[in-house]
């Protein structure tokens, strides 16, 4: 039977600790994400690897009536501010009164904190319910490290979580949550079983292509079988300073039992390897060491994730730890990037190829331990920024960073944008004139998303700890509002306010 579906979308990731808030303009542009987007020029997204182009492809093909409203995502940083949390959940708002439609999709990201609010989602997700009664379902997707709480477990009929990280199952995702709210319109009822996890995990220890996350994805997925139609794991996102953060497991069954069987064996399972998630991290001068050592004798680059200044994560990508330490120690064939700098960019733009700069890159986000890298900088490229994704993540995504320069200091080129991203795939060093497949050591401004399409041509990777806003290990973060007894890091200190 065909069915109308109200769909809409609203993405962002807070960290609280993070130097620079989210605007309206910020999601009007976009940053790593689509453009803002309205009504049917929101099907168009169909094509990108994004959890709305995955359930309008897979309800387009149910046969169902798409009834967009507007898609709105934001790249990670501080809080929304309460203009743009209440114009974009607005439109969703008054959409979702005028009740001319069987069911609601949301494409949300689950750790949205605004200036007013600690809960973004479990607010726009009550606001609907509100709106449309309790007779019309309503699921939503959200991101792998989603703090999902207890208002949004009460307002919607299922939520569904990605599985990978990095994010290439993000269209598969809002498949799923397509199939999930079929099952809704076709009269079904699923009952919901929810496990809070006592602490918190290192985003850098939640990639999945690695032990201990590949395994435990593993088990997740074997969990739904028979009665249990879905199971999703959120570790969470580690920076959001209010009581519900951190990791939460649920499942959906047709019964409560099975339900709540499957949520059990996945939290006792955290439990049991608590251990396992805790990660180590190098400093700036021994990662560029063990990197020239390594890229000896191998045409493939080593790669080290900058995870400290991960713009995908709040930061602003403009510490310089670690071009100083690719600087002092003379690495050869070396390249960074993207660092955000719109000033430096401009003035390569002005002065043009093979001009010779003295700049004061970077440092602006007054980060403890870093400020601004000052030298003399050649022009080696210059670009519009535009480009199109073709990697595992985000793929079919133009992309618009505004002026884009490659500087050359030493034998080390450093790719500069006009606007934030973080560095996930290798078209964003080819827009910067570099080829990351011929270089020796390449260091990236992210975090594990980096890994997609980097980890296929890479000869090694390393995690660096240069200074950044992004704290690598949450038990390092100045907390105070956490749920009481939280550990903040695996097999850490248990928090208390005060």
């Amino acid at each position: 039977m065909t069915r109308t579906i109200l769909i809409a979308g609203f993405q962002h990731e807070t960290n609280t600790f993070a130097p620079s808030k989210a605007g309206y303009e910020d999601f009007e542009r976009g940053g790593a994400f689509p453009p803002m987007t309205r009504g049917d020029d929101i099907l168009a997204l169909r094509d990108v690897n994004i959890p709305v182009g995955g359930f309008i492809c897979a309800a387009e093909a149910a046969g169902h009536r798409l009834l967009p409203v507007i898609w709105a995502g934001a790249t990670p940083s501080a809080h929304v501010t309460r203009d743009a949390f209440e114009r974009i959940s607005g439109e969703i708002v008054t959409a979702a009164a005028r009740r001319n439609f069987d069911a609601v999709y949301l494409d949300l990201h689950g750790a949205m904190v605004s200036e007013h609010l600690d809960d973004g989602e479990g607010e726009l997700l009550a606001l609907v319910r509100a709106a449309i009664g309790k007779d019309i379902p309503m699921v939503a997707s959200l991101d792998l490290h989603a703090n999902v709480t207890e208002r949004m477990f009460a307002s919607a009929d299922a939520l569904v979580a990605y599985r990978t990280y990095p994010h290439v199952d993000e269209a598969e995702t809002g498949a799923r949550a397509e199939r999930l709210l079929a099952r809704l319109m076709a009269g079904e009822t699923l009952h919901c079983a929810s496990r809070r996890l006592p602490f918190l995990i290192p985003i850098n220890a939640m990639c999945t292509l690695v032990e201990p996350s590949r395994g435990m994805y593993e088990s997740v997925v074997a969990q739904e079988a028979g009665e249990v139609v879905s199971v999703s794991f959120a570790p969470g996102f580690p920076a959001a300073d209010f009581p519900e953060c951190g990791p939460v497991i649920w499942a959906y069954g047709r019964g409560p039992e099975s339900a709540r069987e499957a949520a059990d064996s996945l939290y006792l399972r955290m439990l049991r390897d608590e251990a396992a998630w805790r990660v180590s991290f190098l400093s700036p001068d021994d990662a560029v060491r063990e990197a020239i050592r390594l890229s000896e004798g191998t045409n493939r680059p080593v790669v080290i994730a900058d995870t400290q200044d991960n713009p995908g994560a709040g930061a602003n990508a403009d510490t310089m730890g670690m071009l100083r330490a690719l600087v002092s120690h003379q690495a050869r064939g070396a390249a960074l990037g993207l660092v955000f700098d719109p000033p430096a960019a401009a003035a390569a733009h002005a002065a043009g190829v093979g001009a010779r700069l003295e700049l004061a890159l970077g440092g602006r986000s007054a980060v403890p331990g870093d400020k601004p890298f000052i030298g003399q900088f050649e022009v080696v490229h210059l670009s519009d920024g535009r480009c199109c994704y073709d990697g595992p993540m985000m793929n079919g995504m133009q992309a618009e960073l505004g002026p884009v320069a490659c500087l050359r200091v030493g034998d080390v080129l450093v790719a500069v944008s006009s606007t934030k991203a973080q560095m996930f795939e290798r078209n964003l060093y080819r827009i910067a004139g570099i080829q990351p497949e011929q270089m020796k050591i390449l260091v990236n401004k992210s975090s594990v998303h980096f890994r997609a399409d980097f980890e296929p041509i890479s000869h090694a990777v390393l995690v660096a700890r240069a200074p950044g806003p992004l704290t690598a290990d949450p038990c390092d973060l100045p907390w105070r509002r956490l749920a009481a007894g939280i550990r903040t890091s695996p097999c850490g200190t248990p928090f208390h306010s005060g």
